[in-house]
């Protein structure tokens, strides 16, 4: 176990696969293990949703919001097991009780709060909730399957 409180950009990307422009975290700061963290987006105008999502109105997509709690979650898990360069796999298997309550564009930095419910084996159960400025824009439940190496 880690004892790792916080990843760079640099750590993200040697714990997951995603990179631009589907990788929609920057940084990770307090993680606890691999119980919870919190991820920062810096939301910006040059990134390719906002040619057509919306033109002359940019929105960042829900679906967006959800894959950066879910991308901010595989991190947290990646720190608190010590999983940097190892190789490993998340994916998703089910979202629950997903709402979006607040518009994000370009300018915002959305803060992504997640927190396991279960885990510890392949099954993994999140809670996340993305804000920006205090203000909630997303929440939900997702499970993802983890495929951790041995």
């Amino acid at each position: 176990m880690s004892d790792l409180k916080s990843a760079d950009i640099e750590l993200i990307q040697r714990i997951i696969p995603h990179r631009y422009p589907f990788l929609l975290v920057d940084r990770v700061v307090d993680i606890d293990g691999t119980a919870k963290g919190v991820g920062i987006k810096n939301v910006t105008m040059n990134e390719p949703q906002f040619t057509g999502h919306f033109p002359g109105n940019p929105v960042f997509p829900g679906v967006l919001m959800v894959e950066a709690m879910a991308q901010t979650a595989a991190v947290v898990v990646g720190v608190g097991k010590d999983l940097a360069d190892k190789n490993f796999g998340v994916y998703f298997m089910a979202l629950d009780g997903v709402k979006f309550r607040r518009k994000v564009g370009p300018g915002d930095t959305m803060r992504m709060e997640v927190e396991t419910l279960r885990g510890g084996g392949k099954v993994w159960k999140f809670k996340g909730r993305a804000t920006v400025e205090g203000e909630v824009a997303c929440e939900c439940e997702f499970t993802a399957m983890m495929d951790l190496p041995k």
